[in-house]
């Protein structure tokens, strides 16, 4: 298991915020948010992240250097469950970097209320899926702020 990172709950921990709405139809049948609509979440808010840097990811993924971020790990700790037409706030953080693969770190919040925690953990991979040097730009978004 390669997933180190612990996840703040405080929000000033993170380099970036991203809000989203939740969707009705992300709803269960007891009326909250489904477990399976999180990574898309967190996929959401890392693009974001990305976007808001300068290295949009479908730049990242064509660019000269043509390097993908594979996930490799998932985890999800649910505090509070989500539901239908919350503004979450998902708060983002890259850490642990190496040559090959980095963390991202999670918070997401209602309100200012924490409802879940999440690690990424992801492989620098080229187009043929096989293992690659992290790019340069990631270095300057890991850590807090």
């Amino acid at each position: 298991m390669r997933l180190s990172l612990q996840p703040s709950l405080d929000a000033s921990d993170y380099r970036f915020t991203h809000a989203l709405r939740t969707r009705f139809a992300e709803t269960d049948a007891m009326g909250i948010i489904h477990h399976g609509a999180y990574p898309a979440y967190l996929e959401e808010a890392r693009s974001a992240m990305l976007r808001d840097a300068g290295f949009p990811y479908e730049v990242v993924r064509s660019g000269p250097e043509g390097v993908d971020f594979a996930v490799l790990e998932l985890y999800v700790r649910h505090r509070k469950p989500l539901r239908f037409d919350d503004e979450v706030g998902i708060h983002v953080l890259v850490d642990c970097l190496t040559r090959t693969t980095f963390q991202v770190g999670y918070l997401l919040e209602v309100g200012g209320v924490p409802r879940a925690t999440a690690v990424t953990v992801h492989g620098a991979v080229d187009p043929a899926g096989r293992p690659s040097r992290m790019p340069a730009f990631l270095a300057g978004l890991a850590g807090a702020r």
